[in-house]
């Protein structure tokens, strides 16, 4: 790879919003460290998109030793790195009522959704610095409100919000650090062996005020701007891409 090569590393790229911001970045001629927890997804990953500017590798984000040895492979290879997308997360927002939420349970949504983050950014900031890189984390609109019985998810991705904006301070000038929350993003298209999906309702898409539900490649669009030099005056901030769901007043009737 040579010193001018784009590069990006990005956590839970195997399915979802993950595998949409891959495609885009591969598609814009980025060379894309893809990580991923699930082998057999990032396989899967792998064959699909089959470039030779792909590189997979399993990464428990929650697992400091992982997290530390990726680091390392990069930089062994001489890759440098542009670019960090923290999207690593558990995707089911429920976790039952507080009074019977373990603490076993509890521990590994924030282990995996925040404390990925942290670690992520902690052992690849130097790479990231090198380069006058940037960090986007995805966080989700669920930062600023709630649906019962999602305490853990919400907490983490509270922090990342808060996380965020203190990254900015603490990395800046040398790297902004910016974050996504996205509303409802229809998905089912980015997992592995996906086939067509069913459409959604009518109902679906007017929930939203442009129309429609969101799509993974509108979030990958995001990522690009956020990683590129129009953005260059942007740091420490969240933007909500949510198709102006959570601006909407909703009252009882």
């Amino acid at each position: 790879m040579t010193e001018q090569s784009k590069s990006c590393l990005i956590t839970g790229a195997a399915r979802g919003i993950g595998r949409a911001i891959t495609r885009r970045l591969l598609e814009d001629g980025w060379h894309v460290w893809a990580v991923d927890n699930d082998p057999a997804a990032l396989a899967d990953l792998a064959a699909c998109l089959a470039s030779k500017r792909l590189s997979t590798r399993r990464v428990d984000v929650a697992v400091e030793s992982d997290v530390a040895e990726l680091a390392d492979a990069i930089n062994s290879a001489d890759a440098g790195l542009d670019l960090l997308v923290n999207n690593a997360g558990l995707a089911d927002p429920f976790s039952g009522p507080v009074e019977t939420l373990s603490l076993t349970d509890w521990q590994r949504v924030v282990d995996v959704n925040l404390t990925g983050v942290f670690l992520m950014t902690k052992h690849h900031a130097a790479l990231l610095r090198a380069r006058s890189g940037a960090i986007v984390n995805l966080t989700s609109t669920r930062a600023f409100q709630s649906e019962p019985d999602t305490e853990a998810y919400a907490a983490t991705k509270g922090g990342i919000h808060a996380l965020t904006h203190a990254l900015a301070q603490s990395l800046g000038p040398a790297v902004r650090v910016n974050a996504i929350a996205p509303g409802w993003i229809d998905v089912r298209d980015q997992q592995p062996g996906a086939v067509s999906p069913e459409p959604l309702r009518a109902i679906d898409h007017e929930q939203h005020r442009v129309g429609r539900v969101g799509q993974g490649h509108d979030i990958a669009g995001l990522v690009t701007f956020l990683a590129g030099p129009d953005a260059a005056f942007i740091t420490g901030q969240t933007i909500t891409a949510d198709g102006g769901m959570t601006t909407r007043m909703i009252y009882a009737h």
